[in-house]
């Protein structure tokens, strides 16, 4: 199955959050190994793109992107298991007990 954003091919995960978004995942993350000076750089790039009026939408379109991938791939995103609340012992009630 092939995926499209607008008329490009994403071929991968990355690449389809970034041309959904319109800019690479690594100016909002980072990546490894970044110097003091790379990040003041990328998030100074950040700030200017979200004081854009073009991307004034861009955290609400993350964050439905994000809600939507959660949605739809949560079992194999989460290996989540259901918590049960322990059992412990009732403390017995100090009422009528000589004082």
């Amino acid at each position: 199955m092939r995926t499209y954003v607008g008329h490009q091919q994403a071929v991968s995960a990355e690449e389809f959050v970034e041309l959904a978004l319109g800019t690479p995942v690594e100016l909002w993350l980072g990546t490894e190994g970044e110097t003091d000076e790379e990040r003041a750089a990328r998030l100074d790039a950040a700030r200017d793109i979200l004081a854009d009026p073009e991307y004034r939408n861009l955290p609400d379109d993350v964050a439905r992107i994000a809600a939507e991938v959660i949605e739809a791939h949560a079992p194999e995103l989460f290996n989540v298991v259901p918590l049960t609340r322990p059992t412990g012992r009732r403390r017995s009630s100090r009422k009528g007990a000589a004082a």
